[in-house]
């Protein structure tokens, strides 16, 4: 019975493919809400602002 424990415990093949598959949904999903954030005319027009104010002081 530990033999056969054991044997289970140190077979991982593929976890670390589920691993990766799940940090890749992640990032997407990510990456998804960052774009359709950014894409808002409410932070374009912050972030229009801010660029504004950065170069008037240094200008």
């Amino acid at each position: 019975m530990t033999n056969q424990l054991a044997r289970v415990m140190e077979n991982e093949n593929g976890m670390s493919t589920a691993e990766y598959a799940v940090g890749t949904v992640a990032a997407a999903g990510f990456g998804g809400l960052l774009l359709k954030l950014l894409t808002s005319p409410e932070v374009q027009d912050l972030l229009w602002g801010v660029v504004q104010r950065a170069f008037s002081w240094v200008g």
